[in-house]
């Protein structure tokens, strides 16, 4: 073999395992079911796209049972994945499928809950512990929304430079009207956040406010501050929009943003934003190994301007 072919053809065997291996995280995005204001089927498959976009990441979809179905046999095998990325609001699991969980997570597991996802369970303690704060929630009857109020717990602030738990400001979970919005970076060390732009102009979505839980083992990462000049329904507090929890030796990431609905009609810009693509990505990262080895990507969102995909 000619010395230049045989440089060749080393050069190509050192490639090959880069070229041929699998991603490094398997992932569980768990869906399947939304209440009336939210539309999984939409973000889902776009939530997936992202993630494997990255190729850190191979992606098992598990849909549960359609909401008011048997969900006895639900079951998923969370142990056999690196984290858990949860699109869900809906019926609760059955006893055996939260104890799984519950134990996944104490013993390292981890979890990404998106938007609508903080309304799931809100009468399940432990799940409340693993987000922090929630919202809504669809009461005993399974039915009607609303099961979060001020007994579920304080809601997380951000005043004088700090976060601060708020126990006295009456009010429970709402959002004003969809709309861009600044998200202010309040922890640029912090793996997921680290090098992202701050300000930056997150497009066309809800500012979650007065969510409430047990705001236990939190970091916020991220604030936004909806105008009341412009909304004079919203709370006019900085409200948490991106945190990371501990639970046992678990990570969770729980990102407020990503909403669609069942009328909306692509492109739905609020999940197709580079900020909303690159912090799931990130954080997804984050709560399965603890660490971010991604770049920022350049078409990041600036202080300015929103940045869309297509």
């Amino acid at each position: 073999m000619p010395p230049l072919t045989r440089l060749r053809f080393a050069a190509l065997l050192c490639l090959a395992p880069a070229l041929f291996a699998a991603p490094m995280h398997k992932v569980m995005l768990l869906t399947g079911q939304s209440n009336k204001y939210h539309d999984w089927t939409k973000s889902s498959p776009l939530v997936k796209a992202h993630l494997e976009q990255t190729g850190l990441f191979t992606v098992d979809v598990v849909t549960s049972p359609a909401r008011g179905s048997d969900m006895s046999a639900f079951n998923p095998k969370f142990s056999a994945y690196a984290a858990i990325v949860l699109i869900y609001e809906g019926d609760e699991w059955p006893a055996a499928t939260k104890a799984a969980f519950v134990d996944y997570m104490k013993n390292g597991g981890g979890l990404v809950t998106i938007h609508d996802s903080d309304n799931a369970f809100p009468y399940w303690p432990e799940f409340n512990e693993m987000i922090a704060v929630g919202g809504w929630g669809f009461k005993k009857d399974g039915v009607n929304i609303g099961a979060r109020d001020a007994t579920w717990g304080p809601k997380i602030r951000w005043r004088d430079g700090r976060m601060v738990l708020d126990s006295e400001t009456p009010g429970n979970a709402s959002h004003p009207p969809r709309h861009d919005f600044p998200l202010i970076v309040r922890a640029p060390d912090h793996p997921i956040m680290r090098g992202l732009a701050s300000p930056w102009v997150h497009a066309n979505d809800e500012i979650y406010s007065h969510l409430r839980g047990p705001a236990k083992n939190v970091t916020v990462l991220a604030t936004a501050l909806a105008d009341k000049a412009k909304f004079p329904t919203a709370s006019g507090e900085h409200e948490p929009m991106l945190m990371t929890i501990t639970y046992g030796k678990g990570r969770i990431f729980h990102t407020t943003l990503g909403h669609v609905g069942p009328n909306d009609k692509p492109p739905y810009t609020s999940l197709t934003c580079a900020g909303f693509i690159a912090t799931i990505q990130r954080g997804t990262e984050w709560a399965a190994t603890g660490q971010v080895t991604q770049k920022v990507p350049a078409d990041f969102p600036t202080a300015e301007k929103t940045s869309l995909r297509n």
